[in-house]
Protein backbone atom coordinates (compact mmCIF):
# COMPACT_ATOMS: atom_id res chain seq x y z
CA UNK A 1 0.00 0.00 0.00
CA UNK A 2 1.45 3.44 -0.76
CA UNK A 3 1.87 6.34 1.01
CA UNK A 4 -0.43 9.00 0.46
CA UNK A 5 -0.53 12.78 1.33
CA UNK A 6 -2.08 14.88 4.25
CA UNK A 7 -5.26 15.43 2.43
CA UNK A 8 -4.37 19.49 3.37
CA UNK A 9 -0.91 19.25 1.74
CA UNK A 10 -3.11 17.85 -1.50
CA UNK A 11 -5.32 20.51 -1.07
CA UNK A 12 -2.49 23.07 -0.85
CA UNK A 13 -0.94 21.12 -3.83
CA UNK A 14 -4.17 21.57 -6.26
CA UNK A 15 -4.42 25.12 -5.22
CA UNK A 16 -0.69 25.99 -5.91
CA UNK A 17 -1.04 24.32 -9.08
CA UNK A 18 -3.98 26.39 -9.97
CA UNK A 19 -2.13 29.36 -9.67
CA UNK A 20 1.18 27.97 -12.17
CA UNK A 21 3.16 26.43 -9.52
CA UNK A 22 5.35 23.69 -9.62
CA UNK A 23 4.79 21.43 -6.63
CA UNK A 24 7.41 19.54 -4.14
CA UNK A 25 6.31 17.77 -1.17
CA UNK A 26 8.00 16.60 2.28
CA UNK A 27 11.50 17.96 1.53
CA UNK A 28 13.78 17.13 4.69
CA UNK A 29 16.01 19.37 6.53
CA UNK A 30 17.72 19.80 9.97
CA UNK A 31 19.96 21.69 11.79
CA UNK A 32 23.82 21.71 10.59
CA UNK A 33 26.18 20.10 13.16
CA UNK A 34 28.53 22.76 12.51
CA UNK A 35 25.65 25.22 13.93
CA UNK A 36 27.04 26.81 17.67
CA UNK A 37 23.52 25.04 19.28
CA UNK A 38 23.32 21.69 17.33
CA UNK A 39 22.28 19.24 20.24
CA UNK A 40 23.08 15.52 18.42
CA UNK A 41 20.59 14.05 20.88
CA UNK A 42 17.75 16.65 19.55
CA UNK A 43 18.79 17.71 16.48
CA UNK A 44 19.57 14.64 14.44
CA UNK A 45 16.25 13.74 13.46
CA UNK A 46 14.61 15.54 10.27
CA UNK A 47 12.00 17.84 10.17
CA UNK A 48 9.89 18.59 7.22
CA UNK A 49 8.47 21.27 4.60
CA UNK A 50 5.02 19.76 3.88
CA UNK A 51 4.71 21.63 0.34
CA UNK A 52 7.35 23.78 -1.81
CA UNK A 53 6.06 25.16 -4.55
CA UNK A 54 8.09 27.37 -7.24
CA UNK A 55 6.24 30.09 -9.85
CA UNK A 56 8.05 29.88 -13.37
CA UNK A 57 7.03 33.00 -14.55
CA UNK A 58 6.57 35.20 -11.29
CA UNK A 59 9.45 37.28 -9.39
CA UNK A 60 10.67 38.27 -5.77
CA UNK A 61 8.57 37.00 -2.81
CA UNK A 62 5.73 35.43 -4.82
CA UNK A 63 7.86 33.20 -6.75
CA UNK A 64 8.80 30.87 -3.93
CA UNK A 65 6.22 29.36 -1.37
CA UNK A 66 7.15 27.56 1.61
CA UNK A 67 3.93 25.51 3.34
CA UNK A 68 3.73 24.25 6.61
CA UNK A 69 0.03 22.10 6.64
CA UNK A 70 -1.64 21.91 10.01
CA UNK A 71 -4.71 19.29 9.61
CA UNK A 72 -5.81 19.70 13.40
CA UNK A 73 -9.76 19.18 13.06
CA UNK A 74 -9.90 21.38 16.03
CA UNK A 75 -8.64 24.41 13.77
CA UNK A 76 -6.01 27.00 14.21
CA UNK A 77 -6.05 29.61 16.95
CA UNK A 78 -3.29 32.31 16.35
CA UNK A 79 -3.36 33.83 19.33
CA UNK A 80 -3.69 30.58 21.57
CA UNK A 81 -1.02 28.91 19.19
CA UNK A 82 1.59 32.02 20.13
CA UNK A 83 0.49 31.82 23.93
CA UNK A 84 1.81 28.16 24.04
CA UNK A 85 4.65 28.57 22.25
CA UNK A 86 5.81 31.61 24.73
CA UNK A 87 4.93 29.45 27.93
CA UNK A 88 6.58 26.73 26.28
CA UNK A 89 3.49 24.50 27.01
CA UNK A 90 3.37 20.79 26.72
CA UNK A 91 0.27 20.21 24.26
CA UNK A 92 -0.55 16.16 23.72
CA UNK A 93 2.94 15.25 25.09
CA UNK A 94 4.59 17.48 22.45
CA UNK A 95 6.07 21.10 23.41
CA UNK A 96 4.29 23.37 21.59
CA UNK A 97 7.12 25.33 20.02
CA UNK A 98 8.46 22.10 17.78
CA UNK A 99 5.39 21.64 14.96
CA UNK A 100 6.61 25.54 14.71
CA UNK A 101 10.19 24.87 15.05
CA UNK A 102 11.53 26.99 11.92
CA UNK A 103 9.75 30.01 13.31
CA UNK A 104 11.12 29.44 16.81
CA UNK A 105 14.52 27.94 17.00
CA UNK A 106 17.42 29.77 15.41
CA UNK A 107 19.31 26.58 14.69
CA UNK A 108 16.12 25.37 12.90
CA UNK A 109 15.20 28.64 10.86
CA UNK A 110 18.65 28.46 9.32
CA UNK A 111 18.52 25.20 8.31
CA UNK A 112 14.80 25.57 7.14
CA UNK A 113 16.30 28.79 4.90
CA UNK A 114 19.32 27.48 3.70
CA UNK A 115 17.17 24.23 2.41
CA UNK A 116 14.70 26.31 0.43
CA UNK A 117 17.94 27.85 -1.28
CA UNK A 118 19.22 24.48 -2.17
CA UNK A 119 15.86 23.14 -3.53
CA UNK A 120 15.08 26.79 -5.16
CA UNK A 121 17.80 28.42 -5.72
CA UNK A 122 16.93 32.00 -3.33
CA UNK A 123 16.34 32.66 0.02
CA UNK A 124 13.39 35.09 -0.65
CA UNK A 125 10.19 32.86 -0.22
CA UNK A 126 6.43 33.26 1.51
CA UNK A 127 6.01 31.16 3.63
CA UNK A 128 2.46 29.87 4.28
CA UNK A 129 0.69 27.87 7.24
CA UNK A 130 -2.14 26.21 5.85
CA UNK A 131 -4.89 25.03 8.27
CA UNK A 132 -8.18 23.62 8.24
CA UNK A 133 -9.81 26.46 9.78
CA UNK A 134 -9.31 29.55 11.50
CA UNK A 135 -10.30 30.41 14.83
CA UNK A 136 -9.40 34.04 15.64
CA UNK A 137 -6.99 36.89 14.18
CA UNK A 138 -4.72 35.34 11.89
CA UNK A 139 -2.78 38.71 11.52
CA UNK A 140 -1.21 37.94 15.30
CA UNK A 141 0.56 34.94 13.10
CA UNK A 142 1.32 37.01 9.71
CA UNK A 143 2.96 39.77 11.47
CA UNK A 144 4.33 37.99 14.26
CA UNK A 145 8.29 40.06 14.60
CA UNK A 146 9.91 37.32 15.91
CA UNK A 147 8.67 34.63 13.50
CA UNK A 148 9.58 37.02 10.50
CA UNK A 149 12.62 37.57 12.13
CA UNK A 150 13.49 33.90 12.19
CA UNK A 151 12.62 33.50 8.33
CA UNK A 152 15.35 36.21 7.13
CA UNK A 153 12.14 38.85 7.18
CA UNK A 154 10.46 36.79 4.48
CA UNK A 155 6.81 37.24 4.92
CA UNK A 156 4.18 34.81 6.87
CA UNK A 157 0.43 33.83 5.39
CA UNK A 158 -1.74 32.17 7.11
CA UNK A 159 -4.70 29.78 4.84
CA UNK A 160 -7.23 27.98 5.38
CA UNK A 161 -9.47 25.13 3.80
CA UNK A 162 -11.86 26.98 2.74
CA UNK A 163 -9.67 29.91 1.17
CA UNK A 164 -7.67 27.27 -0.82
CA UNK A 165 -11.18 25.74 -1.79
CA UNK A 166 -12.78 29.22 -2.86
CA UNK A 167 -9.93 29.16 -5.49
CA UNK A 168 -10.00 25.86 -6.71
CA UNK A 169 -13.08 24.86 -7.18
CA UNK A 170 -14.08 27.23 -9.84
CA UNK A 171 -10.80 26.53 -11.48
CA UNK A 172 -11.72 23.05 -11.88
CA UNK A 173 -12.30 20.83 -15.20
CA UNK A 174 -13.19 18.00 -16.81
CA UNK A 175 -8.91 16.96 -17.19
CA UNK A 176 -8.07 14.45 -14.69
CA UNK A 177 -6.57 16.45 -11.47
CA UNK A 178 -3.34 15.93 -10.50
CA UNK A 179 -4.01 15.20 -6.78
CA UNK A 180 -6.65 12.53 -5.47
CA UNK A 181 -8.83 15.12 -3.32
CA UNK A 182 -8.76 17.33 -6.82
CA UNK A 183 -10.10 14.55 -8.47
CA UNK A 184 -12.25 14.00 -5.82
CA UNK A 185 -13.50 17.31 -6.07
CA UNK A 186 -14.10 17.13 -9.62
CA UNK A 187 -16.60 13.78 -8.95
CA UNK A 188 -18.60 16.15 -6.61
CA UNK A 189 -18.65 18.69 -8.65
CA UNK A 190 -19.72 16.76 -11.75
CA UNK A 191 -22.56 14.94 -9.40
CA UNK A 192 -24.15 18.03 -9.12
CA UNK A 193 -23.39 18.57 -5.44
CA UNK A 194 -22.98 21.79 -4.22
CA UNK A 195 -20.09 22.55 -1.98
CA UNK A 196 -20.16 26.59 -0.21
CA UNK A 197 -17.34 28.21 0.85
Amino acid sequence: MSTKEDILEQLVEEYLLHEGYFVQHNIKFRPNETHDGYVKQSDSNHSDIDVVGIHPLRTGLDKVVAVSCKSWQGGFNPKAELEAIALNKIISGRERWKPFRELVSPKWSAAFIERIEKVTGTRQFTYITAVTKINGDKSLWETNAAFRAALGGNPIKVLDMRELLATVLPKLTTTLANTNIGRMLQLIKAAGVEIKV
